[in-house]
């Protein structure tokens, strides 16, 4: 018991020191709040920077989207080049092989060599209809 009263004087000598003190002023208010919170201080910052690298403008995410999009469009270069490179070969073909100017002027143009005659065989009118689908039968009723 003796102890439990030591307590109480205590805690009242405590009390009584905390309205005898001066009122603190803001700055020492303030430092006080800081050293007592730095820790948490530096736990939001650090995970405020962590969210900003992963999901920030600039972060891993849009690297990521970013390597995916340079990746769709140098296939799509490569593509292009492709052709490009099948298009050059077919304008050289066309300035040096007769053979493949005579193609051209035979089927595209309808030229013949001298003495040669053309036949053009129009294709029938039955083929066409042929390919769309009939009216369908009207159905009767009792």
């Amino acid at each position: 018991m003796d102890h439990a009263v030591d307590e109480q004087k205590k805690k009242q000598r405590v009390d009584a020191q905390k309205i005898d003190a001066a009122p603190l002023s803001f700055t020492e208010q303030f430092s006080a709040f800081v050293r007592r919170n730095v820790v948490w201080f530096l736990v939001a910052g650090l995970t405020l920077l962590v969210l900003q690298d992963i999901f920030g403008t600039h972060g891993v995410l849009a690297m990521r989207r970013s390597q995916q999009q340079a990746a769709d469009i140098q296939k799509e270069i490569d593509q292009l080049n492709q052709e490009n490179q099948k298009l050059q070969d077919r304008v050289k073909s066309l300035k040096s092989d007769p053979a493949a100017i005579e193609r051209i002027a035979r089927e595209e143009i309808g030229l013949a060599r001298p003495g040669e005659y053309i036949f053009k065989i129009p294709q029938k009118p039955a083929d066409s209809q042929a390919a769309a689908p009939s009216p369908p039968a009207a159905s009767q009723e009792k």
